[in-house]
């Protein structure tokens, strides 16, 4: 009969390693780190647009010129990204001089008064499907409301320069009296949409 002897210091080892992964705190297996990304502006890969309607017959559209932010994206719990948008409402672009003005001005933007705008996420919901919705902070004319963004993945992968990209696109709508708006544009035209379409540029490193 052959008998296996152990150490007592090998014996403790054996048992505090064990302590430690019956704990959780020794993993087995190597996490998946999070992918950091920024938003690719610098190449016009992507857009804030709105639309609203004008007097219910026609849509009017428009965007934010100058912008950046960046997100997050957890391939192994989705639900734990994120995203960070900046934006100068005094980039507003509606292809139309007058109307511009009009629009950053008191009777809606006020960008002289409230030069600064954005959207943070708060929270992250992915489908299997590949789309989900993104809940956060959207700051407008010096006013911060919750709103949700129904968004959807178009793709990820390789760049021709080197470089991994992960691109998405949201949507939400909301009514212009949440931001302090209250000028009357028709029965047609309480709420405006917002299109999020980002590029991202993966960070290594």
């Amino acid at each position: 009969m052959t008998i296996l002897r152990t150490s007592s210091t090998a014996v403790g080892s054996l048992a505090v390693a064990a302590a430690i992964a019956a704990a959780g705190l020794l993993p087995t297996t190597a996490a998946a780190e999070v992918e950091k990304y920024v938003i690719d502006t610098e190449g016009a890969h992507a857009f804030i647009q709105f639309r609203i309607q004008h007097l219910g017959y026609s849509w009017l559209y428009g965007r934010f010129n100058d912008f950046g932010g960046s997100f997050t994206y957890d391939t192994d719990d989705p639900d734990n990204s994120s995203i960070q948008v900046d934006i100068d409402p005094a980039s507003l672009d509606s292809n139309h001089a007058e109307r511009d003005k009009h629009l950053r001005g008191e009777d809606f933007l006020d960008v002289d008064q409230y030069p600064e705008a954005g959207f943070a996420s708060t929270a992250v919901t992915w489908h299997e499907d590949g789309t989900g919705t993104v809940t956060g902070d959207l700051t407008l004319r010096g006013i911060t409301k919750p709103v949700t963004l129904e968004v959807e993945e178009i793709g990820a992968g390789p760049d021709p320069w080197g470089g991994y990209r992960r691109g998405f696109e949201g949507s939400t709508s909301f009514p212009l009296k949440d931001f302090g708006i209250d000028y009357d544009l028709g029965p047609a035209s309480t709420d405006v949409e917002m299109i999020l379409s980002v590029e991202g540029i993966r960070q290594d490193g």
